[in-house]
């Protein structure tokens, strides 16, 4: 039966993700399903590592002063209890998120749950190359140190504000070592990128009217005034047509990020990698 909407909540609503782990996995789940809401903003309290009485406690306290709704990735039994309790007492709802995805698995492969508190964070190879692929992504961002760019697993290419940066911390939170590099008008291309030939260079394209909308916001984030050809229309179409011809002369991938998100444009890379190389690294 469809949910009876005659009587609407405030489009603003307090939304609690408790964890006993980061609490990243919860975020992430809490955000992908607001976002199917029109008109709806979310006031977020995290509530990472809780794992002792003394805690849920606290926890328990701040939903009582901020009703609304709680959800959670708990392992330990008496915490569960201890929150599912007290938000029934509470009179707010309250879902395990991960519980539905758990019980499948533990019946399809006949094993019981681990019952781990961040397990997907062990210290494992996986983890150590993360940290590496992010360690490469700060010593490549917008630029920089150009010697070891055939080192790269991605290289991100584009003109200013084409979220380059974002994107080459995403691809390596996924393990994927990432550089990026900026297209200057007027510049050459450093002889590194175009000698690059074990990486998978990506270029970034972003529409003139919505580059010239990021551009102007963030020079007015950085309380600059004035026009300038970094803003202006007419040489921002012009600064994309060099940059495509470039592209298309590199034979480099474009991906057109104007209606992507971070995440959707990563995706787009990781199947990119995937189809020139097989598996991820």
């Amino acid at each position: 039966m469809a949910p009876d909407c005659s009587t609407r909540p405030p489009a603003g609503f307090h939304f609690h993700l408790v964890s006993d782990a980061t609490g990243e996995t919860i975020l992430s789940v809490a955000r992908a399903a607001v976002s199917q809401f029109e008109d709806v903003e979310a006031n977020e309290h995290i509530w990472a590592l809780v794992r002792s009485a003394r805690q849920m406690d606290r926890v328990l306290s701040a939903i009582e002063a901020s009703p609304g709704v709680v959800i959670y990735t708990l392992v330990d039994p008496a915490r569960r209890d201890q929150l599912a309790m007290g938000c029934r007492r509470l009179g707010v709802p309250c879902v395990p998120v991960l519980d539905p995805v758990l019980g499948v698995l533990s019946g399809y492969l006949g094993r019981p749950v681990r019952g781990q508190p961040g397990g997907q964070h062990a210290l494992d190879a996986e983890y150590f190359a993360r940290v590496d692929a992010i360690q490469f992504v700060l010593r490549h961002d917008d630029g920089q140190s150009p010697h070891d760019l055939d080192e790269a697993d991605v290289i991100v290419v584009g003109v200013s504000r084409t979220s380059k940066t974002p994107t080459c911390f995403y691809l390596a939170n996924r393990g994927l070592k990432a550089a990026n590099v900026p297209i200057v008008p007027g510049v050459p291309p450093p002889d590194e990128l175009l000698a690059a030939s074990r990486p998978l260079v990506v270029a970034l394209y972003q529409s003139a009217a919505r580059l010239v909308q990021v551009r102007r916001n963030r020079m007015t984030m950085l309380r600059q005034d004035g026009e300038s050809d970094y803003v202006a229309p007419d040489a921002v179409r012009r600064e994309l047509a060099d940059a495509r011809r470039l592209y298309e002369e590199r034979a480099w991938p474009v991906i057109d990020v104007t209606r992507r998100s971070i995440e959707e444009s990563a995706a787009a890379i990781l199947q990119l990698y995937r189809e020139r190389f097989g598996v991820l690294p």
